[in-house]
């Protein structure tokens, strides 16, 4: 079993010198957050994480949750360690300071959610969809709703809950049957809802769920969505949890993975009606849904980020240890890391994860420049780019998440494959994040639906051209040429993909979705490899500067060449199966299978 170690220095440099968190501290409401706060919140959650989350990750995997006469009771010390998280301040660490938060930027964020994550996932699932029911809640909640969760959700004291699916309705929201009938100041909620992450506990003394259901009125299909708060036990006046509301929990998933977080069945209204309160306007649940949606799929991104690296680290200590056989070019058994084809393995993990590292903190630092830009122009431009990562933080950073862990195995061979080593409970526990918040063909749909073909190809377009406008820089600053070069035929691909998508939408729409996935990994690839490019300037210009750091920057340049020379040819090969494959797609009828 590996220990982990928060890789502090990496962080520090995509945030600080690569992304600028001076220019982030500069916009209105972030003065708080400078290199010395940023570099104090770093060491105490790297403390908290290595120290308290990351001893529980294999015993929460092996003990996991359980069920006993309808109370659930999570893995041994996670509750102290989640009492633990609430008394050190984290779960309020960018929530709104309206309601006792910090108010930190996403990009103090992030570094921060990503050790959570890789030292143990299943514990931070919690704290991550509170955050997000907060964002709902604050958005769209009326005054005395706001007043009502939001200081106990933004402290801690309270969790929330996203509930949308159901035994019939996955993906396919437009099937919900969960009812919500009018009563006085409040709604009667009936119905069952599965897949609910967290949906009960024993951290807190109160859990918000945030529900979706239809009025008795609702139009069908999506357009006849609410979206409700229906509280565990109903708040009193004085805001203390009182009497027990009508929801409970009816089982708990045998899952593949991430067996220290409960996923329950819930079970609305066995007793007449779950009390809940109406947030925002009638039959809008699913726009407001997309509020929470959109920050779990930000955070989710960044697990598959975390994920990668925790398996990284792992397969780097066994590689470092096990001696087997003789390398080619020495004369004695050595260190399988010597070996070539581990160096291959682990170099190409190693990219992914900082590659995955720059791109979900990126997408951290628009979320904050479209929240706080106090220049309209530059506030919406911010808003269209977050818009356009979302869907490729998400699907780009998972998928890069299950294939790092899937790598990860091959360094330790026929050991990766016994449990007690815990390279496989990385693989696991990594395989439901291409899965939860949106699978990756929902994230390609939106992607290629919402932000391609919606404007025509703007966003795209205004992306493509800051990757062009970067190159003269790039080689001006003496990065080795393969990068430019690779990012030069990357921004060729995107755009050449693109337009060919632009042009079949009319025509030939299943073939344009039906080449979405690829379509977004693409899109990973090219913003990826731009800022792994740009992370190789500023490491040269680093060592022209007379640094004295000069292992560290020249490994940046070479992980990023590395990226280039065995990734980034990804591009071209996607570009042609979405230009060249939509006949074949078309051909491939349902009688075909």
């Amino acid at each position: 079993m590996n220990d982990y170690r928060a890789p502090l220095r990496d962080m520090a440099f995509v945030v600080k010198e690569l992304l600028g968190l001076a220019q982030i501290s500069r916009l209105p409401g972030f003065g708080d957050a400078t290199d010395d706060l940023f570099d104090a919140i770093q060491e105490e959650s790297a403390r908290f994480s290595e120290g308290v989350l990351a001893p529980l990750n294999r015993s929460g995997d092996l003990e996991g949750a359980h069920l006993t006469e309808g109370v659930v009771h999570t893995a041994p010390g996670f509750k102290e360690a989640y009492d633990q998280f609430v008394t050190g301040g984290w779960n309020g660490l960018t929530g709104p300071t309206e309601f006792g938060g910090q108010g930190l930027p996403n990009l103090v964020g992030a570094p921060v959610e990503e050790m959570w994550h890789a030292a143990n996932m299943a514990f931070t699932l919690c704290p991550l969809l509170t955050r997000g029911a907060v964002e709902a809640i604050r958005a769209a909640g009326t005054p005395e709703l706001q007043a009502r969760f939001l200081p106990a959700m933004v402290a801690g004291r309270w969790t929330g809950t996203m509930n949308l699916t159901e035994p019939q309705a996955g993906s396919d929201l437009a099937a919900l049957r969960t009812r919500a009938v009018p009563e006085g100041d409040h709604y009667r909620i009936t119905g069952q809802k599965i897949f609910i992450t967290y949906g009960d506990q024993d951290f807190t003394e109160n859990i918000v769920h945030l529900v979706l259901a239809r009025l008795p009125d609702a139009p069908p299909g999506v357009k006849g969505i609410s979206l409700f708060v229906v509280p565990k036990f109903l708040v009193r006046a004085d805001g203390s949890p009182g009497e027990r509301n009508d929801v409970r929990t009816v089982s708990l998933e045998h899952k593949l993975g991430i067996h220290g977080s409960p996923t329950c069945v819930l079970a609305y209204g066995d007793a007449g009606g779950a009390v809940g309160y109406l947030l925002g306007q009638p039959h809008c649940g699913l726009e407001l849904m997309f509020i929470m949606m959109n920050a779990a799929r930000f955070s989710v991104g960044v697990q598959g980020l975390a994920i990668a690296d925790r398996a990284y680290q792992g397969a780097l200590a066994y590689a470092r240890e096990r001696i087997q056989g003789v390398p080619v070019g020495m004369t004695e058994r050595a260190p399988i890391l010597h070996h070539p084809d581990v160096r291959r393995i682990l170099s190409g993990i190693k990219a992914r994860v900082e590659a995955c590292r720059a791109l979900a903190y990126h997408a951290g630092q628009m979320l904050d420049c479209a929240h706080a830009e106090p220049d309209p122009a530059r506030r919406a431009a911010a808003q269209a780019r977050s818009d356009l990562l979302t869907p490729i933080v998400k699907g780009f950073c998972t998928e890069s998440g299950v294939w790092a862990a899937n790598e990860a195995i091959q360094v330790y061979g026929g050991m990766g494959y016994i449990e007690e080593t815990g390279a496989a409970q990385y693989l696991r526990d990594a395989r439901i994040t291409t899965i939860y918040e949106g699978t990756t063909a929902i994230q390609a749909n939106d992607l290629v639906g919402r932000k391609l073909l919606r404007d025509g190809g703007a966003m795209v377009r205004a992306l493509c051209q800051d990757v062009r406008d970067s190159l003269p820089g790039l080689r001006a600053a003496g990065v080795p040429e393969s990068i430019p070069a690779a990012l030069e035929r990357a921004v060729l691909a995107a755009e050449k993909a693109s337009t060919h998508l632009l042009a079949s939408a009319a025509g030939h729409p299943g073939a344009v979705f039906g080449a979405g996935v690829p379509y977004l990994h693409l899109m990973g690839w090219l913003v990826s490899g731009w800022l792994m490019a740009r992370s190789a300037e500023v490491a040269a210009r680093a060592l022209a500067a007379g640094t004295v750091e000069t292992d560290f920057y020249r490994t940046k340049i070479a992980t990023a060449r590395f990226y280039a020379e065995h990734g980034m040819g990804q591009c071209d090969v996607l570009c042609a199966t979405i230009v060249e494959g939509g006949a074949s797609f078309d051909a491939m009828a349902a009688a075909s299978f």
